[in-house]
């Protein structure tokens, strides 16, 4: 048997490749509102206040996941708990993805550059990432978008899928809270610098194995793009360490090398310009190449839920022959 965990993360990736996001009532958007309303009543200039409110919001929503998926699991002869237990993994597996929506913004991002629609592009470029694009030509657009698409793989679709696989429901749910959240309040401003500390450490601690798998995966991909593993692998190792971030480094180096492409450089935000070490010794993005990560983030999207799966599945064959083996010692 493929495991309850296992089949509901399989069917959860397979809902986001057909449906994408949920169009209305996401989830994800309504624990954001939630954040939002409880940041303005509780903020101070404090590390310790942000970390409180981090752990209220993580800590809370995986709780009660965690209640939810030990009651359904402890009736493990009930077919009904069986199902409910899938389909709510399933369900929450494709709330907390975001891998479809994110090519098809690379996508369309690549094809307004390509129709030459400036305004258009730089009207959608917030969907991607956080760089202003007022500043940005069709040059630095394209580079954006490639470099969204490499970090938002791992962040969007690895790491959900092997905190799911490796904790359930309760991983799921914690993942994506603590991913939110970073986005929310985890930037180095004046505002949310010692604020939002709490939150963006618990991010890189939660990002850290699953960036190295998505790089890992990435180079094992770059022959779908025509790309080489061991270039790809190469130019993780030598440069996925120079982002000044412990993972974006990972999957950008990875998609660098397997597409034969140089990202890094000068990036706006509206909180200040930041100067990036360069990754990957390839040429510019250029507008073609945003198709050619999303492609790239397709097959890996393919890979991290198969190895999402076999982890789930492997686990619970060992959690069947634990329990086997106590019940034939206490018989």
């Amino acid at each position: 048997m493929i495991g309850r965990r296992a089949l509901g993360l399989l069917l959860g990736a397979g809902l986001d490749v057909l449906f994408a996001d949920p169009a209305r009532s996401h989830p994800v958007a309504g624990f954001g509102r939630v954040a939002g309303s409880l940041e303005r009543v509780v903020h101070r200039d404090n590390r310790l206040v942000g970390a409180a409110y981090a752990a209220v919001l993580v800590g809370v929503p995986a709780l009660a996941a965690h209640r939810v998926e030990r009651a359904l699991a402890a009736r493990p002869a009930s077919p009904a708990a069986g199902l409910a237990l899938t389909a709510l993994t399933a369900a929450t597996t494709w709330a907390v993805l975001g891998g479809t929506s994110l090519r098809r913004e690379g996508r369309a991002l690549g094809g307004e550059l390509a129709r030459a629609d400036l305004a258009a592009a730089r009207s959608r470029l917030p969907s991607l990432c956080g760089r202003d694009p007022s500043v940005l030509d069709a040059a630095g657009l394209a580079r954006a978008g490639v470099e969204s698409l490499a970090e938002n793989t791992s962040d969007a679709v690895v790491a959900p899928l092997l905190w799911g696989a490796a904790a359930g429901l309760p991983g799921l749910v914690a993942y994506r809270a603590v991913n939110t959240l970073d986005a929310m309040v985890g930037y180095r401003n004046a505002r949310h610098r010692r604020f939002g500390w709490a939150a963006a450490r618990a991010d890189d601690l939660a990002n850290l194995l699953p960036a190295r798998v998505c790089a890992l995966l990435t180079c094992a991909c770059a022959p779908v793009v025509g790309g080489s593993p061991a270039q790809a692998l190469r130019t993780v190792r030598r440069d996925g360490r120079r982002h000044p971030s412990p993972n974006s480094g990972m999957a950008e180096a990875a998609f660098a090398g397997a597409a034969g492409l140089r990202l890094g450089g000068e990036l706006r935000y509206a909180h200040g310009v930041e100067h990036r070490p360069e990754l990957g010794t390839g040429r510019r993005p250029q507008v073609e190449d945003l198709a050619v990560a999303a492609r790239l983030s397709g097959a890996v999207t393919v890979a991290a839920a198969g190895l999402s799966a076999g982890v789930a599945a492997a686990a619970a064959t060992r959690s069947r022959s634990r329990s086997r083996a106590t019940a034939g010692e206490q018989a």
